[in-house]
């Protein structure tokens, strides 16, 4: 029988920038034996002196892609590798990573305090109930309010929607400044305070503390820095379904363009939402449905779009009221747009455009699978029209009439008023159970 030979793991050692003391007896003995040596440029050269001779230096600058098969192969050969990461591996960096794409019995994580561990050591902040997050990633421009998931910042503002304390890792690009004009943009500037903590554990080492978020927008921070950001105006508990109706602007002078608050909580129920759903809303109106939604997917994105221009303008002012930013608004005709939208969970449509045949097969086509199809009706010839056509595609589909009365005053009494009833009509792709 043929035994495989013993791999030599690959230690994946925190350092900090004070360099070789902020290494222990451990880790600088595989430094001191290494073949070879992954890194950052800046912290190759902060531990040059403590390297081999013959010691291989590698910089994984632009090469991140390259830096498992440079192990297996460097293992193959039975050579020693050691790979460099700024704080601790495991906190928002390199670790992770090669853990995902080398058998875990190839690496060994030998740890270190992490930079905002430090930060918050500086500022005197327990940080047990902090969240940790990061923008340490290419230029991500500055943020424009209703940017989709896909910008550089938005996981970064979803974290400070969702959190009182926050420590994050810059990058040279993704800088304090610019999170602050983020935060200025989101109307959250006077709702935080923020730090920042630069160059750690270096001569120049500067903390910058109790700034207002507004005077952070327009200062320069040295690189490498952390910023501490921390609530001085507590959040209120929100309402997420049910809101009612006079919580949202509505057009003047034709007040009432609205998906009344009954007919939404019904719709928002059948659209079978979850906290990660991505949620269409075509003909926003006054955005009512998509908003509530958003509030309901806080780790999931509504796209929304609307035609009239005024309406879209108050839809960006609702969202701006409500403090939401996982909704983007298009302002255009569906299905103008679209394509460019991820594949929904849940789709409402509560204005076709007259392009409603068109619109259903489109959006049955790319809803995920067990994904609801959502629409409100008021007129009978959009209702027989979207039956036929759902009919037509093969759908699955049902309707729901619903026909409220609130109560009204009358004298020293109360009457029952009736809304005017809406049919709610709801579908899944052909083959969904």
């Amino acid at each position: 029988m043929t035994l495989n030979p013993v791999i030599e793991k690959c230690r994946i050692l925190g350092v900090l920038d004070d360099g070789v003391a902020s290494l222990n007896a451990t880790a600088l003995r595989h430094l001191r034996q290494a073949d070879l040596v992954v890194g950052a440029a800046r912290t190759l050269r902060l531990l040059a002196e403590q390297m081999a001779p013959q010691a291989e230096q590698r910089d994984l600058g632009g090469a991140l892609s390259q830096v498992p098969e440079w192990i297996r192969a460097a293992q193959a050969e039975h050579r020693r590798v050691v790979v460099l990461a700024t704080g601790d591996p495991l906190c928002h960096g390199i670790a992770a990573y090669l853990a995902s794409r080398l058998c875990i019995e190839a690496i060994e994580v030998i740890p270190n305090v992490s930079t905002l561990q430090l930060a918050c050591a500086r500022l005197g902040l327990p940080w047990q109930d902090m969240k940790f997050s990061s923008v340490h990633a290419k230029d991500a421009g500055d943020w424009v309010p209703g940017s989709p998931p896909g910008h550089g910042l938005y996981a970064l503002l979803r974290d400070i929607r969702q959190h009182d304390r926050l420590a994050v890792l810059t990058s040279p690009d993704n800088t304090p400044d610019r999170i602050a004009r983020m935060l200025l943009a989101e109307g959250l500037a006077e709702d935080f305070e923020m730090a920042v903590a630069e160059r750690l554990c270096q001569p120049e080492e500067r903390i910058v503390s109790g700034m207002s978020v507004t005077a952070a927008a327009q200062m320069p921070f040295a690189d490498p820095n952390v910023v501490l950001l921390w609530r001085t105006r507590l959040r209120a508990p929100q309402v997420l379904l049910g809101l009612p109706d006079a919580s949202f602007e509505q057009r003047h002078p034709e007040k009432g363009l609205i998906t009344k608050h009954e007919v939404r909580a019904v719709s928002l129920a059948r659209l079978q939402l979850r906290a990660d759903s991505v949620v269409w809303d075509i003909g926003a109106g006054s955005g009512s449905v998509g908003l509530e939604a958003a509030r309901l997917c806080r780790n999931g994105h509504v796209y929304a779009i609307e035609k009239n221009v005024d309406d879209a303008a108050i839809v960006q002012r609702n969202r701006l009221a409500m403090g939401i930013s996982n909704h983007t608004l298009l302002h255009g005709k569906a299905p103008e747009g679209l394509q460019d939208w991820a594949d929904p969970d849940a789709v409402f449509v509560g204005g076709s455009g007259g392009e409603l045949a068109e619109l259903i097969a489109l959006i049955l086509q790319r809803l995920k699978p067990q994904g609801w199809l959502v629409m409100n009706f008021v007129t009978i010839e959009n209702l027989g029209a979207a039956v036929d056509t759902l009919k037509r595609l093969g759908a699955n589909w049902d309707v729901l009439q619903l026909q409220a009365s609130r109560s009204k005053p009358i004298l020293h009494m109360h009457r029952m008023a009736a809304e005017n009833p809406v049919w709610i009509v709801c579908a899944q792709a052909r083959g969904v159970a």
